[in-house]
């Protein structure tokens, strides 16, 4: 959970930029999308699946170098 408390003399701007730069860290719009439809378990594991060949994959190409 985000929490922004609004500085003294703090402009709304840096605010939001502040903000912004929390959600990005925590990947609050990754997870929010990712939720926003039901996956089966299936779908779930066949992604995580995915995703960790996609690492290995590019693991393997920086160590190549």
């Amino acid at each position: 959970m985000v929490l922004i408390n609004k500085k003294r003399g703090e402009s709304t701007d840096v605010l939001l930029r502040r903000f912004t730069k929390m959600t990005k860290e925590e990947n609050i719009a990754f997870d929010v999308s990712r939720k926003k439809f039901f996956l089966k378990p299936a779908l779930l594991k066949k992604e995580k699946k995915r995703d960790k060949l996609k690492r290995k994959a590019q693991e393997r190409r920086r160590l190549s170098r």
